[in-house]
């Protein structure tokens, strides 16, 4: 397998992941407003430490689950109703307005790493979705599941994560001026992103049945 493919592979699925704004990516962006972009790296870095720990263990995982087909077959139908809801909910559901985001007390730059460390842990997300996406590439022939593929895909993935959340801390003045257009804006990306993600999860399963 090319390594330089599967590296971009896992950024575009951890870009992919961390597109929708949660925790871990406004947090981001409110400290690079408040405190300036040096804590707000520092804060990044700390979760992708974590984000490299996750996607491993998600890999792993998912190459014990490719020696049972039946268990990746239920897998890859209850992926394909989330994905399902996941579109219609940022299409038809979603608040076009962004909740606010708490103001982050000012902590040191280790402090803000080790902040990131702490709320990536808590943010088992990365795990199920990770496990999920590399079957799934696998199914298709762009993944192997050696070891050498195995770290360039989890080093992808922390970049992946790592540059969306500063795409959110360049990107923050905008969003927080503009919310109604940004946020309706975000949500339908969100939307069109997962229904693509359906529609190829959906080709798969037809394939293999």
């Amino acid at each position: 397998m090319d390594i330089t493919l599967i590296f971009f592979l896992g950024l575009f699925v951890a870009l992919i992941g961390v597109i929708p704004p949660g925790l871990l990516n406004m947090t981001a962006a409110k400290i690079s407003l408040k405190e300036g972009d040096t804590r707000g790296v520092m804060f990044s870095i700390g979760v992708c430490v974590i984000v490299l720990a996750q996607t491993y263990l998600a890999a792993i995982f998912a190459r014990q689950l490719s020696n049972h087909l039946e268990i990746v077959d239920i897998l890859q139908r209850v992926a394909f109703v989330i994905f399902v809801l996941i579109t219609i909910y940022y299409f038809f559901i979603a608040k076009k307005e962004p909740k606010q985001v708490l103001e982050p007390a000012r902590w040191s730059k280790k402090g803000r790493f080790f902040q990131g460390m702490f709320l990536s842990s808590i943010n088992i997300f990365p795990i199920p979705y990770q496990a999920y996406m590399t079957i799934t590439l696998a199914s298709f022939g762009w993944l192997d599941f050696s070891q050498i593929s195995i770290v360039a895909y989890v080093a992808g993935a922390a970049m992946g994560t790592f540059v969306m959340l500063y795409v959110y801390m360049f990107f923050f003045h905008r969003i927080k001026d503009k919310p109604i257009t940004s946020q309706k804006s975000m949500n339908y990306l969100i939307g069109g992103i997962t229904g693509i993600i359906s529609i190829i999860t959906l080709i798969n399963i037809i394939k293999e049945m």
